[in-house]
């Protein structure tokens, strides 16, 4: 079985997901431990480095990390 860490965030707002700090910095610009990257309305994003994945939907990012 998989243990999953999730995380929603809108625009201006930051978290963590276990240690790794997560935030989108503005409309489209999200960041995960250090790492940074443009983001568009359905589009999904995964971090190699962490582990993490993005998808964003509208105004909405949704972080997930599996161990």
């Amino acid at each position: 079985m998989t243990d999953t860490e999730t995380l929603t965030l809108t625009p201006h707002q930051h978290g963590k997901l276990g240690i790794l700090h997560c935030g989108v910095t503005r409309e489209g610009f999200i960041a995960v431990a250090g790492d940074v990257a443009d983001i568009e309305d359905g589009q999904e994003i995964r971090f190699d480095r962490t582990g993490v994945t993005v998808k964003r939907e509208g105004s909405e990012y949704h972080f997930r990390r599996s161990h």
